[in-house]
């Protein structure tokens, strides 16, 4: 099977897009225990170890034509909720390169690593 590669967006250009005001759909897929130790507001929780319980929900939840921005700690678990997504016919997802980490880093030193 065939998968395309899916859309990045670096962190800085997640601050403009945060900043804009505009309509995002935001899913950070880490843990809830990671996310009691540095968030980024805004962003809806969807730990992917719980992808069972919550898979379903998500698809009713989300309108798959929206701008949807996944994030997680360093941006493979996001690729991976991305790629489903996108399988599932969400035309408009991408994922954070580098995750919160890499938000910490460059964007906000405020928020706390790990």
């Amino acid at each position: 099977m065939y998968y395309s590669p899916i859309p990045e967006i670096d962190v800085n250009q997640l601050a403009n897009l945060l900043a804009s005001n505009q309509s995002l759909q935001l899913i950070d897929v880490r843990e809830k225990s990671e996310v009691d130790l540095a968030q980024i507001p805004g962003f809806t929780l969807y730990p992917l170890s719980e992808f069972e319980q919550w898979s379903e929900q998500i698809l009713r939840d989300l309108k798959p034509e929206a701008e949807t921005i996944v994030i997680c700690h360093h941006g493979m678990r996001s690729a991976q909720l991305c790629q489903w997504l996108a399988m599932r016919g969400f035309s408009e997802v991408k994922n954070v390169s580098g995750g919160i980490d890499a938000y910490s880093r460059m964007v906000d030193s405020n928020i706390r690593r790990y």
